[in-house]
């Protein structure tokens, strides 16, 4: 259910860019009819109608995402809070403006903020964020949870560069297709990768103890 909920901003976004790219007119009489007041000059184009409409329902999502949390009586994770400010931010520069590059900066911004916090954290103030936040659930040696990490770390830097070169390097469309299968599948690719190589360890430990 939680991996769902995590997941269901990117994959609203997806379905909504995708009928509107086939419904071009259609999204933009609707957009601006009931968004135009967001929009710089109050009309929006076929050309930018699928980014625009799709843009305004990941905020939407992404604030409900937060406000279900909160209504469960739930903490909302430093991420989300992190995603909220972002998806807001650069979503209302890309439905003002009428472009999509905001927006395509997002998960960037989002990566390099996952990046820089578990980079940060090990350098500067000597604090393993990973262990902090999965150190109940498993041990590791230290050694371990340090290559951990900067695996991690590296891994949202390298995810940052990638998104930015599909979303300057292809069209709009194309981007959004990589946004939700290729950011997805490499991380989920990583992730069972990562938790082959943490099993090897976690055995390693059991099967030293007395």
């Amino acid at each position: 259910m939680k991996l769902l909920l995590d997941f269901l901003p990117i994959i609203l976004f997806f379905v909504t860019f995708k009928w509107a790219e086939k419904h071009p007119g259609e999204a933009a009489d609707w957009a601006s009819q009931h968004l135009g007041f967001l929009v710089q000059g109050g009309v929006v184009a076929p050309t930018v109608a699928p980014v625009l409409l799709a843009t305004v329902v990941v905020m939407a999502a992404t604030a409900a995402q937060v406000a279900y949390t909160l209504a469960r009586g739930r903490k909302v994770d430093t991420m989300l809070w992190v995603s909220l400010v972002l998806v807001v931010g650069l979503g209302a520069a890309t439905v003002w403006f009428h472009s999509e590059t905001f927006i395509k900066w997002k998960p960037t911004v989002l990566y390099w903020a996952m990046g820089g916090a578990l980079a940060l954290g090990q350098l500067v103030w000597q604090r393993n964020l990973l262990r902090s936040l999965l150190g109940q659930q498993m041990k590791l040696p230290e050694a371990v949870w340090v290559q951990l990490n900067w695996a991690w770390a590296l891994f949202f830097t390298a995810m940052g560069v990638l998104n930015l070169w599909v979303a300057y390097s292809f069209d709009t469309a194309v981007w959004v297709n990589f946004k939700l299968f290729g950011g997805m599948g490499l991380l989920l690719c990583f992730s069972v990768a990562q938790a082959l190589w943490v099993a090897r360890h976690l055995e390693e430990e059991t099967g030293a103890s007395p």
